[in-house]
């Protein structure tokens, strides 16, 4: 069963949204039958890529905050990822235009690293301060993550998966996606923000069982063991 994920690799909540829907899929005894698409998302699509302003700065200047309501969002976007385990260093990020970020994104779906490829993405925004709009910093990333680099600069270069980024953007605005994470789960139920595990947990309990009274031939593989919206508004 499909779970298809919109996010962008600055939304703060994506962070925090993957590690929690990751928390519920591993005390779902059938996740070996789940399989996980990212989904590009552009929160600020217009913005330029800029090294000589911080986060706090550029969510004053577009979103209408003070400088003040922008470091207080943050630092509870800061506390709230620490309680996951993340460490958010807010103070470091580069201001980024994603797209081709998302690109990056798409180039590691396609030689089946995608959801490791979005982690280490948001580690490096978050965590690390690093240009994820920069090639080489890319291709550095993606050859952690055992990707062929020649192959990567070529598709980077050309905007090899600019369709497919776009696509992506196309299809959240006609499924009616205005903030993300956003989680949609066998085409029928969705989950919207970065929600308590316990509650992706129980809609991939629901889906699948659904889905699996629609594929009943579908062999499943049992595992034994303990099983940021445009606007600047988080809710």
């Amino acid at each position: 069963m499909k779970v298809e994920i919109w996010s962008d690799v600055v939304c703060p909540f994506c962070y925090i949204g993957k590690t929690k829907f990751e928390t519920a899929l591993n005390q779902f005894s059938e996740r070996s039958n789940i399989e996980i698409e990212w989904k590009s998302y552009q929160l600020m699509p217009d913005l330029t890529t800029q090294l000589d302003k911080n986060i706090d700065q550029i969510l004053a200047e577009t979103k209408g905050f003070s400088l003040e309501q922008a470091k207080q969002m943050n630092a509870q976007a800061a506390f709230m990822g620490k309680q996951v385990g993340l460490e958010y260093n807010f103070d470091k990020a580069i201001v980024t235009n994603t797209f081709r970020a998302h690109q990056f994104l798409h180039f590691a779906k396609a030689h089946g690293k995608q959801n490791e490829a979005e982690g280490l993405i948001f580690k490096s925004y978050f965590t690390d301060g690093r240009n994820v709009d920069d090639m080489a910093t890319l291709i550095e990333l993606g050859e952690s993550i055992g990707l062929d680099t020649n192959a990567l600069k070529i598709v980077l270069e050309n905007e090899t998966y600019a369709n497919d980024v776009e696509s992506d953007i196309n299809e959240a605005r006609q499924i009616g996606i205005r903030s993300v994470p956003f989680f949609v789960f066998n085409r029928k139920y969705a989950v919207s923000g970065a929600q308590d595990p316990q509650v992706f947990l129980e809609v991939l309990e629901k889906s699948f069982a659904e889905w699996h009274k629609d594929n009943p031939s579908v062999t499943l593989k049992v595992s034994d063991g303990v099983v940021c919206d445009p606007q600047g508004k988080s809710n």
